[in-house]
């Protein structure tokens, strides 16, 4: 596949500096149901509007239908991309595993791209993605050059690669800090950037968990030769002039013409203590973080000028293919060719002339003249009888009209098949208990637990000991072979099962035959995600009431106890302001409120941020309609553990510091 620079558009403005500097596809939203939701997006008459505009540009539009879904918006989200793709939308970016799915039955002819906030992360993930009917997927940011080669190697799935813009702390997909701490979800389209606020290792207020901007703009090639296809620019919040800088930087290094000063401007537009390519060349550290300052702010006024002239005038980008006939005694005829269109033009019939007569050159320089419109004339053909004359005005007027003709678009005629439905009877049920620990040490004798779960770094004796499944790491990123021996050794000692964190680690599990089971960060967000996961951890995100109506054909469970993972993160924020040795495996981050993070470190290469508090529903849980509670143990003793279920049993209310989450408050 060519190589594609593509766009962000949150307004009408950004997607016309986009197309104008010289973007192959740009990506938009609409009103709702898309992961930058309080960007200017689209209604649906602007959405039209802008894709046959697109689309006479020779430029493609990707929908973002990029966030979570729940049952109460999936017939909304359906009639949305059923408009879309009447208005010939070219493809859908979708996070949420069961829409994607429903899409799929509803739409057989749609064209699903996998967002990164879906979060997969190892080689055999994206094979699953290209088994589940996805053509492309959008590569976490967090990836190096040879992991990107990797996916390459084992998968012939379209790769889509962040190139320019923002970045965030978190995998995305993963990040749960704006919606634990304000109520405002990252994956439902309003996150609210707390990451930007002082989190610090060392209570200076530094801001520990804000990365500089992302820009591999000078890496285009490399990336390119690794197996990516289409270049992405982060930026659906950002202004027209941005869109037009980044695009017209990615054309210039294509092109090998992408130097220092051309760096300079476009840092100038908008960065955070200027860009890194850290992840990309697995360069990891201190060097990667950075904030907003007063004077990247102030660098931006000298060049939004200068950027905003790429898009002032109208660019001439297609090509279109004229043929005139022009005979005595019949109407002038004006065929166009473009965009896989003919248009026929009927004219007047012509005049003898008096005075000097028609020639095919003053024609041709007539019908040539398509300034302010997408088209440049690609080829001519002229059958003109000597002699004869149509006025200016007329050949300028069949000139217009088969233009416009051009670049009107039909509405397509797009069949909707019936929605699937999902069988359930919804009982009221008295749910049994799972748990997941971090150390064996944690379990306690006579526990209640019907399902343990351990990390799979833990003893094959700890395993054997407690029949207990595997949890499989959120970070796979290079450790996918050494995950796959180790889930090997473990089905050896008799483990079963899975607890996948993933949709990589689901991958992982049945090609090593083991049962899944599906954990919070699955993301499990309606009836159709949980009848594809088997007894799924529904999310967090849902309320109480959410999570007791959805119809699952199989378990489903929640969350009932713990200090949640908020993030998951590849470049450490406390080992880059205080170091490992300092930090010895107890780092903390304390907000500008005085609130304290515990961050755990991963033998593979990541660490995650805890809440602050625990969540818990011991008290509540009549008001939670699943058929198991799921208890996710970090840093608690045996001791504690037992006096957690203890309060469990006795319905106790909680004491201390605690948690509802967001099972009664929401998110927006």
């Amino acid at each position: 596949m060519k190589t594609e620079i593509l766009a962000p558009a949150g307004s009408a403005e950004a997607l016309v500096a986009g197309v104008r500097a010289g973007a192959n596809a740009v990506y938009l939203g609409g009103k709702a149901f898309n992961a930058r939701r309080n960007a200017g997006n689209f209604n649906n008459e602007e959405l039209k509007e802008a894709v046959r505009y697109c689309h006479t540009h020779g430029v493609k539009v990707y929908i973002t239908v990029n966030t979570l879904v729940n049952d109460s918006e999936i017939e909304g989200m359906l009639d949305f991309v059923k408009f879309a793709m009447e208005c010939s939308a070219d493809a859908f970016i979708v996070q949420d595993l069961g829409l994607s799915q429903v899409l799929r039955s509803c739409f057989p002819e749609i064209r699903l791209h996998a967002s990164t906030q879906m979060s997969v992360l190892n080689p055999e993930g994206f094979l699953m993605l290209e088994r589940l009917g996805f053509s492309r997927a959008v590569l976490p940011r967090e990836m190096s050059l040879e992991e990107i080669r990797r996916v390459r190697e084992k998968t012939s799935i379209e790769l889509e690669a962040f190139v320019h813009g923002a970045l965030c702390m978190c995998v995305s997909g993963q990040c749960y800090l704006s919606s634990a701490i304000g109520g405002r979800s990252g994956n439902r389209g309003l996150c609210a950037q707390p990451c930007r606020l002082p989190f610090s290792a060392d209570d200076s207020r530094s801001c520990d968990l804000s990365l500089k901007d992302l820009s591999l703009v000078n890496e285009l090639s490399m990336l390119s030769e690794a197996g990516v296809s289409s270049f992405k620019i982060e930026g659906r919040m950002k202004r027209p002039e941005y869109v037009a800088a980044a695009v017209n930087a990615c054309k210039k290094s294509l092109e090998h013409n992408y130097g220092a000063e051309d760096e300079k401007k476009l840092q100038s537009v908008f960065s955070r203590s200027g860009f890194t390519n850290g992840y990309f060349y697995s360069n990891l550290g201190k060097e990667m973080f950075g904030t907003r300052r007063r004077e990247d702010v102030v660098g931006a006024q000298s060049v939004l000028k200068e950027f905003s002239h790429i898009y002032d005038n109208e660019i001439s980008n297609t090509p279109v293919d004229f043929s005139f006939k022009c005979v005595a005694s019949q109407n002038a005829a004006l065929s166009a060719s473009a965009l896989g269109k003919q248009e026929t033009v009927i004219g007047p019939v012509p005049e003898k002339a008096i005075n000097k007569p028609m020639s095919k050159e003053s024609v041709e320089q007539r019908l040539a003249k398509l300034g302010g419109t997408p088209f440049y004339l690609n080829s001519i053909n002229i059958e003109l009888e000597e002699g004869l004359i149509l006025p200016a005005s007329e050949l300028n007027s069949m000139r217009r009209e088969a233009v416009n003709r051009l670049c009107r678009f039909e509405p397509k005629s797009i069949e909707m098949k019936n929605l699937p439905k999902i069988s359930s009877d919804n009982k009221k049920r008295t749910p049994y208990y799972t748990a997941r620990f971090k150390s064996a040490k944690q379990i306690p004798n006579n526990h209640p637990f019907k399902r343990i779960f351990l990390p799979i770094w833990e003893s094959n004796e700890s395993f054997i000991r407690y029949n207990a499944l595997a949890e499989i790491p959120r970070a796979l990123f290079s450790n996918e072979e050494k995950i796959e021996g180790r889930l090997a050794e473990l089905k050896a000692q008799g483990v079963t099962g899975a607890l996948c964190t993933t949709l990589g680690g689901v991958a992982l599990a049945l090609k090593a035959g083991l049962e899944v089971y599906g954990d919070y960060s699955l993301n499990v967000y309606n009836s159709f995600s949980a009848s594809i996961i088997k007894s799924p951890v529904l999310s967090f995100e849902l309320t109480a009431a959410e999570i007791s109506r959805l119809n699952v054909p199989f378990e489903k469970g929640a969350l009932v106890y713990g200090k949640i993972p908020l993030m998951i993160t590849r470049n450490c924020p406390v080992k880059q302001n205080i170091g490992c040795e300092r930090c010895k495996k107890n780092g903390r981050l304390t907000d500008r409120k005085g609130k304290s993070f515990e961050i755990v470190c991963s033998p593979y290469g990541c660490s995650e941020l805890l809440n602050s508090t625990p969540l818990y529903m011991g008290d509540r849980m009549n008001e939670l309609n699943v058929d198991f509670a799921h208890f996710y143990f970090s840093n608690e003793g045996a001791l504690e553990v037992e006096r957690v279920l203890k309060m469990f049993n006795k319905k106790e209310k909680p004491s201390g510091d605690f948690t509802r989450g967001l099972y009664y408050r929401g998110t927006e």
